[in-house]
């Protein structure tokens, strides 16, 4: 695969490079004395240099004979250096900033490139909404490669999107520079069902020489995970169980260890490599989903790795999972993940091993951040009208939009949505709960709220009903338009006015997330962009998913990031239950069932 994300292909530079190599002419850039963190051979290389010309590396060992008159020489005083990190899985619309926000924020961290999967804002507004993100990181240095989203609906026929991608679709975006792939491909009962749809989107990845990513979320290691890894699917990062892992990996999938600001697997999964004498090789560390507040307050794959070395994964195995393991995953590692003759000078400067405190970050040879400050222009951009104008509902919502009806009965059990804190799955309850004038209550004692989740790309007025359980709220309301990943309009509540007024405030102000109590509004996040982002800096969004926070625990519910949590309710690929704009989803069986349960 030719890498575009460079400043010179390396057929062009090529000559040049072996000439700084051999003293011929001077590198533009020299770092010396620095502990090499060698991924290739997984050791360190005390008092190595690097010599750097036209955006790649020349030389790595005793560069002296490269410095001439003009080089910048670094000295790096027995720092450590390693390759630039990569995030082999991100949605960066999950971080609810801009892209080129994010790589402000990402890049002081280590983060040199990500593999983008922009799904969620595919499902509102289309390939459009990939193009704007594209085209919102060409003003940064990020290495912003793109994986095409795959499954747009997640599964068809259970829910409404803003639109539909199909092979044709998919055919014509690999031939994007941007796209190395294509994005996760939930729909796996798709592919084990053999669908012309599935296996033609992932058909038309593979003809283009590309790789196909994952999303394999049933705890199943034996002939479906086979058949899922047959279709072409190169890596997974729904695994939650070290077993779920450890059969990937034994069966030639990236297996990606996921650690983001709710779904904390990294503690289980890691057990697959620190409880069994295997290669890590096939291991990659990746983020998924990150809040701001995490990228403000703990990092990105700094963060990550340093949670990979108190799970007892080793400095150096850690670092190789988000350097060159990422890239050999997506067949970029002529390219990039080493700090190697030929490569893109994407290096990273490191205090301490163990703590992983980046002080300098390189990319393309150019310093673009140092002691945790990014010092390269990034350049604005603005997101086009019908981005910022996606909420569609068709009708005005009431309380009395959030009815539940079951006439001539006193009571009725039903399937009830229980989450699971820091984990994506849910459980399928069946609970009885009370019915007053015909209409169903919600059961606040045993910790019951009622949900639904309006559609609202293009005002079908389509309706969906459930109840949901875990979140431990005793009174008022939450909505969210981040309801992966047809991001329609998703509320939980405990009383219909509440969820009316939460409704409609992200209604009036384009979307986003907002909790309510008593009739007002405690908590509100806008997300202009798609309803799903802003462009707002970090810290303003950091301090307003704060507050969300603090709002959620006002009305009873403190588990982590729960409004996370609360937008996979709608995901109807992910076990047991789920709710779309549709109805109710089984997803061991894929079938709509009732809301209600008959003895």
């Amino acid at each position: 695969m030719f890498n575009k994300f460079n400043i010179k292909p390396l057929w062009e530079v090529s000559k040049i490079l072996s000439a700084v190599a051999q003293g011929f002419q001077g590198a533009d850039i020299v770092i010396t004395n620095a502990k090499l963190v060698n991924v290739c051979t997984r050791e360190i290389i005390e008092n190595t240099d690097v010599a750097i010309s036209m955006g790649r590396i020349a030389l790595v060992g005793d560069a002296k004979h490269c410095i001439k008159e003009n080089t910048k020489v670094i000295d790096a005083k027995g720092q450590y250096i390693a390759p630039g990190f990569l995030d082999g899985h991100i949605h960066v619309e999950s971080s609810m900033l801009s892209v080129s926000e994010y790589a402000r924020s990402v890049i002081p961290h280590g983060t040199v490139g990500i593999y983008m999967d922009p799904h969620e804002i595919c499902n509102v507004l289309g390939l459009n909404g990939v193009k704007y993100m594209i085209e919102d990181g060409k003003g940064t240095p990020l290495k912003n490669m793109v994986t095409t989203p795959s499954c747009v609906p997640a599964v068809p026929g259970f829910e409404d999107t803003g639109a539909v991608i199909g092979p044709e679709d998919i055919a014509e975006t690999m031939k994007w520079d941007s796209v190395v792939g294509l994005g996760e491909m939930m729909n796996f009962p798709g592919i084990l069902f053999s669908t012309d749809h599935a296996h033609g989107v992932v058909g038309e990845t593979l003809k283009a020489n590309k790789i196909v990513t994952g999303h394999y979320s049933l705890p199943e290691t034996g002939k479906g995970l086979n058949g899922y890894i047959a279709s072409g699917v190169r890596c997974c990062h729904e695994s939650t169980r070290a077993e779920d892992a450890l059969a990937k990996m034994r069966l030639g999938m990236y297996a990606m260890f996921r650690e983001g600001s709710a779904w904390h697997d990294l503690k289980e999964v890691s057990k697959s490599i620190t409880e069994n004498n295997v290669d890590s090789r096939f291991a990659v560390l990746i983020s998924d989903d990150t809040h701001p507040h995490t990228l403000l307050n703990d990092g990105h794959l700094d963060h990550i790795i340093r949670r990979a070395i108190k799970e007892g994964i080793d400095p150096i195995t850690a670092i190789q999972m988000v350097t060159i393991n990422c890239a050999q995953c997506f067949q970029m590692d002529h390219e990039l993940g080493s700090i190697t003759p030929g490569k893109c000078a994407d290096i990273v400067f490191i205090e301490d091993l163990n703590k992983i405190n980046v002080t300098k970050v390189i990319i393309d040879g150019n310093i673009v951040a140092e002691n945790g400050v990014l010092t390269e222009e990034i350049y604005e951009y603005k997101y086009p009208e019908d981005a910022m104008n996606s909420m569609h509902v068709k009708n005005i919502i009431t309380k009395d939009s959030f009815n539940i009806y079951a006439e001539n009965k006193e009571k009725v059990k039903a399937r009830v949505m229980e989450i699971i804190p820091a984990r994506v799955g849910t459980y399928e309850r069946h609970i009885e709960l009370d019915v007053k004038d015909g209409r169903v209550q919600c059961d606040t004692n045993n910790d019951v709220l009622k949900a639904a989740v309006f559609e609202r790309h293009k005002e079908t007025g389509t309706v969906g009903y459930g109840f949901v359980k875990g979140f431990g709220i005793k009174e008022g309301a939450m909505a969210s338009t981040v309801a992966h990943d047809a991001h329609n309009l998703l509320v939980i509540g405990a009383n219909d006015e509440d969820m009316a007024l939460a409704a409609n405030t992200l209604i009036e102000c384009g979307g986003g997330m907002v909790a309510v109590k008593d009739g007002k509004v405690i908590g509100l996040v806008p997300l202009p962009i798609a309803g799903l982002m802003s462009d707002k800096p970090l810290e303003e969004m950091a301090e307003k998913v704060e507050l969300l926070g603090k709002a959620w625990e006002e009305i009873g519910c403190n588990i982590v990031s729960p409004f996370m949590t609360m937008a996979l309710i709608s995901l109807a690929c992910l076990p047991e239950l789920r709710l779309t704009n549709r109805g109710l989803v089984d997803c061991n069986k894929f079938e709509f069932v009732p809301l209600f349960i008959e003895d």
